[in-house]
């Protein structure tokens, strides 16, 4: 495993869209084993392929609940709204209030190709919302209400 650089701020990367993952094989394990100890070793709580580079359609999250990977990733259904501050690995420092579906509904696969679909309210909902937007060449300050706000450090202990 190893960690990987976040592309960060204003690298063109992060505007642009992913393509579908079509080759489930040891180099998709070994890039997703990446992510995740990139993500950890940021104190994240989700990460998007082109975040560390790569324009494919993978993200991960762990909330707290257990790391899960979603390829090919569909958001199917949407409901109710929450509000809040959300951060970003990729906009170190900065903050902003956004508004996301409250409960999503998710198709994906996992890294060996299976399918599977959940649905999750709440902080999960929002880090899905967030990490599939980046697979679509939008970031999170792209759906800010409002003005960005700066952080001093102890107010945000994750990136959402």
């Amino acid at each position: 495993m190893a960690i990987r650089s976040i592309r960060v701020d204003d690298d063109p990367i992060l505007r642009k869209v992913s393509r579908p993952v079509v080759k489930f094989d040891p180099l998709l394990h070994s890039f997703l084993n990446d992510m995740e100890e990139t993500m950890r070793s940021a104190s994240g709580v989700g990460l998007a392929a082109p975040q560390v580079g790569t324009l494919k359609r993978v993200f991960i999250i762990d909330i707290g609940e257990g790391l899960v990977e979603f390829i090919n990733p569909i958001i199917i259904f949407e409901d109710g709204e929450q509000t809040g501050d959300e951060g970003c690995l990729s906009v170190p420092g900065r903050y902003g209030v956004v508004t996301r579906p409250n409960t999503v509904t998710i198709k994906a696969q996992d890294r060996y190709g299976n399918h599977f679909e959940i649905t999750k309210s709440e902080l999960f909902a929002r880090a899905i919302c967030h990490e599939n937007d980046h697979l679509d060449g939008k970031i999170f300050v792209d759906c800010v209400i409002g003005d960005l706000h700066y952080s001093t450090g102890d107010e945000h202990e994750e990136e959402y």
